[in-house]
């Protein structure tokens, strides 16, 4: 299915129109049920979370600062992040719809390097508006305004639209010849350019930039941020001091700890102990876990969230009741 035979110089090759989505057709039949049944429970609690920090940090007043600013940008960018994987994930394992057209693969990988590049910028903005609140107090309200909070918000989402444009376009502007099977859950790069015949050298170079450029570089950024922040906090004199300071990082701290962890696991790791099935599991924590732990995290750990959330639990209460 989704391949052509073509007549080429040196052989009978195959154009791929559609691909196969391997995804987890190796498992018995009971259990991709229970993936399904799991994986639809984390993808509501997923969206139902974002959703609940996106309305808070929008309607209450007491959150209107940079910080939360830009944790509603992420919730947004979890949501749609996670969007484009699982609808397509949960209909292989329900109703074993693997196939998926050449557009439509293109689209996934478009906005999953989209969303993932806009993430790991925002993360990095995110932890640059830490550093000036705890390092630079004084100068915050300046440096942090709204003007340069949105500034700093559009440009860690544009900065995914130049990255996901030409590795999309490049890599499905290859044919596609040794087979339709993508051993993966979605079209993510590696298991699609399996499939390329012809030379890809140049486009591997060009993806390992794009890693160093828009992976590495923005957690060393935030790796610096960090190690300055902590620095700051180990010379205030108060133990309250440095216990309040810390409890504006922690959150932040986690959530990248969880993201950047399991990319580098991914795809950092020695080529012989990347196998297909060990890259889905690995997928899985930043495309499916991280997403929903997220607003968890920052509601469990943020006292300000909490009550925040009390408030605008009680003011629907009063509402429905009028």
């Amino acid at each position: 299915l989704g391949a052509v035979s073509v007549p080429m110089a040196k052989g009978n090759w195959t154009t791929v129109n559609e691909f196969v989505l391997l995804s987890f057709s190796s498992l018995q039949p009971e259990l991709q049920v229970l993936l399904f049944l799991l994986f639809l429970s984390i993808e509501l609690v997923t969206l139902l979370g974002n959703t609940i920090i996106i309305v808070v940090t929008s309607a209450d007043s007491a959150l209107n600062s940079p910080m939360y600013f830009f944790l509603r940008n992420l919730s947004v960018l979890e949501v749609g992040f996670n969007m484009v994987i699982v609808p397509k994930m949960l209909a292989t394992l329900l109703a074993h719809d693997t196939t998926i057209s050449f557009l439509s693969c293109a689209t996934q990988m478009y906005f999953f390097f989209f969303f993932g590049v806009s993430e790991c910028c925002l993360l990095t903005t995110m932890a640059y508006d830490r550093y000036v609140a705890i390092c630079d107090p004084l100068r915050y309200p300046v440096i942090m305004s709204h003007r340069a909070c949105v500034h700093l918000a559009a440009a860690s989402w544009f900065s995914g639209l130049p990255v996901a444009t030409v590795q999309a376009t490049w890599l499905f502007s290859f044919s596609f010849c040794h087979s339709n099977k993508v051993n993966h859950f979605f079209c993510d790069s590696p298991p699609v350019l399996s499939l390329v015949c012809g030379d890809t050298t140049l486009f591997e170079i060009y993806a390992i930039i794009g890693t160093i450029v828009f992976v590495m570089i923005p957690c060393l950024f935030i790796l610096s941020s960090y190690a300055r922040i902590v620095a700051a906090i180990l010379r205030m004199p108060s133990a309250e001091g440095k216990r309040k300071a810390f409890s504006t990082c922690s959150s932040h701290l986690v959530v990248v700890s969880l993201f950047y962890g399991s990319l580098s696991l991914l795809y950092f790791r020695p080529k012989s102990n990347n196998s297909p099935e060990s890259k889905k599991v690995l997928s899985l924590s930043y495309t499916v876990v991280t997403p929903m732990l997220n607003p968890i995290i920052y509601s469990l750990r943020n006292n300000e969230v909490k009550a925040a959330l009390s408030r605008t639990f009680l003011r629907a209460i009063s509402f429905c009741k009028l």
